[in-house]
């Protein structure tokens, strides 16, 4: 058998929804994610997502339409532990981001079908995003999530 290289510790995918039509996309980073930007054709879908990985934005997964993105910062030790929405017709209508202290960002409207995504283990934390876009929107999304390696402990 071939090596493959290993999973991080206590790695999860929660499967992605929507009707996946249009480019694949990841926002996998070796970095933990520090901030999110969500952007929303007003009154109509979920038209483009960045994340905030240490001090850096990822590349804008889908489009900007309106410049005015709903974002959120993280503080030191809190990261996402969930990942809820809606979908419909093939878009992603609503997301909502929920972190280990309790805060949250909910963005988009409330209709359609219902998901809610969240680690398998306990300790884990949203790693990254990875679903479809067709140019005008997102249309899945799905979350990957593993446990962040501890890089604050001191070695003598």
């Amino acid at each position: 058998m071939g090596w493959t290289m290993p999973l991080p510790d206590f790695y999860s995918y929660s499967m992605a929804v929507g009707d996946g039509s249009g480019t694949e996309f990841s926002t996998a980073h070796p970095d933990r994610i520090t901030g999110v930007k969500v952007y929303e054709y007003p009154n109509a879908y979920i038209n483009g997502i960045q994340l905030k990985y240490g001090n850096n934005w990822t590349e804008l997964v889908g489009v900007n339409y309106n410049g005015n993105p709903e974002e959120m910062a993280l503080f030191d030790n809190e990261y996402f532990v969930q990942v809820s929405g809606k979908y419909y017709s093939g878009y992603i209508s609503e997301v909502m981001f929920v972190t280990n202290q309790g805060r949250s960002i909910k963005v988009g409207q409330a209709s359609g079908n219902s998901f809610n995504m969240y680690p398998t283990h306990d300790g884990s934390e949203l790693r990254f995003l990875s679903g479809r876009q067709n140019g005008n929107a997102l249309t899945s999304i799905g979350a990957h999530w593993a446990v962040y390696p501890d890089t604050n402990i001191a070695t003598p």
